[in-house]
């Protein structure tokens, strides 16, 4: 068996890595060619070119690369046709996967699957419909996904998602992170501005504020902030006039493993975070960490937003639990009182916000099958 996989960030990477070795245990002598980082050539993948040249983000980063990409755009689905595999296995990034698969169909009659639906259930419902055009499975990560892929034409199969795989941590690692951040027993608020440069910038002055406020009822509560290693520099400068004892977590200052141990010591010992909207709820869902999620977008992103959007809520604890028990201060509403009195009240009452994290991770598979085995079941099910 022959498989072509494309990966183009990190995140991919993983699932990428977690899925060859899934299809390996499944299919011992199974080869793969494509596309992929560390992880996946760590399974036996041979990277056609380094998977970094796809991790390009935003109009301003794209634009001076457009030619390049299209160029590899063009060599990948050509290196696809030519190698005639058993299946194309695209691993999100749809700007550049989904242009591949289109080429490759065009030309060939291979399965193509892609790994990661889009949220369809969120916004712009019909991606889903151009997306059947060259798409012909698609392994999703939430349960409640393959009704809106399998509408659009395509096979759908939920697999699980990656957090339910990750380590959680240990009290021997607890202890060794208050010991390296002199934290003693002391409570802690977990606070997360995010990874992008534009996001801590917008985000930080409104959390201080926000934290100041909260000292006042909580006097003895430390703030710790984990810096993601691209913007740590920035989020020093920009916590350095908070009103409240803050430890920054630089994991720079540390290796891998031991930077990955402080994280996850830092999620599993907080008393409550407050984070920017993304995925990393579902990090602390799986750390059982109460928390208040807020964000603040420009004006005319807002704007979009808020009309198009078609859930009523953006955190995914929120709508894989089916219910909203974390507090959110988003757009308008991204203001520190309002974030200080969220906070104030889930220290009060975390209950309900843990009773919907232990479902959240039950729903995403935690306890069955990992999900890289279940995703390549869920492939080779359906060659």
């Amino acid at each position: 068996m022959r498989v072509f996989l494309i990966a183009g960030e990190p995140s991919g990477d993983r699932l990428g890595g977690a899925l060859m070795q899934g299809l390996r245990s499944l299919v011992p002598d199974v080869q793969f060619l494509g596309v992929g980082g560390a992880l996946m050539q760590a399974q036996g993948l041979e990277s056609r070119f380094p998977m970094d040249e796809l991790s390009v983000m935003g109009i301003a980063e794209v634009l001076p690369k457009y030619a390049h990409l299209k160029r590899r755009i063009s060599e990948t689905a050509q290196a696809v046709i030519a190698e005639r595999p058993d299946v194309l296995i695209t691993i999100d990034s749809p700007d550049f996967c989904l242009r591949v698969a289109r080429l490759v169909k065009a030309a060939a009659s291979i399965r193509t699957v892609h790994y990661v639906a889009p949220t369809v259930w969120a916004w712009r419902p019909k991606r889903a419909v151009k997306m059947a055009r060259m798409i012909d499975q698609v392994l999703a990560l939430f349960p409640f996904e393959p009704p809106y892929m399998e509408a659009a034409g395509m096979d759908c199969d939920f697999v699980g998602h990656p957090v339910v795989a990750e380590a959680e941590a240990t009290a021997e690692e607890v202890s060794a992170f208050r010991a390296a951040f002199d934290l003693g027993d002391e409570k802690f608020a977990l606070v997360l501005p995010g990874s992008r440069r534009g996001e801590v910038s917008r985000l930080t002055p409104v959390f201080g504020r926000a934290l100041s406020r909260l000292a006042q009822s909580h006097p003895d509560l430390r703030i710790v902030v984990p810096a993601a290693a691209p913007v740590a520099d920035l989020v020093r400068e920009r916590v350095a006039d908070w009103p409240v004892g803050t430890v920054v977590v630089d994991p720079r200052n540390f290796s891998v493993d031991e930077a990955q141990a402080h994280k996850r010591a830092a999620f599993r010992a907080a008393q409550v975070a407050l984070a920017a909207s993304g995925t990393v709820s579902l990090e602390l869902a799986a750390a059982r960490t109460p928390m208040v999620v807020a964000y603040r977008f420009n004006w005319l992103s807002w704007q979009i937003i808020s009309r198009m959007a078609l859930i009523d809520t953006v955190t995914l604890v929120n709508l894989v639990s089916d219910t909203r028990v974390v507090p959110e201060c988003l757009g308008p509403e991204c203001l520190p009182e309002p974030i200080a009195r969220a906070l104030d009240k889930v220290l009060a009452e975390p209950g309900t916000q843990i009773e919907a994290m232990e479902l959240t991770m039950q729903r995403l598979g935690r306890g069955g099958e990992a999900p890289g085995l279940r995703a390549a079941r869920a492939v080779l099910a359906r060659l």
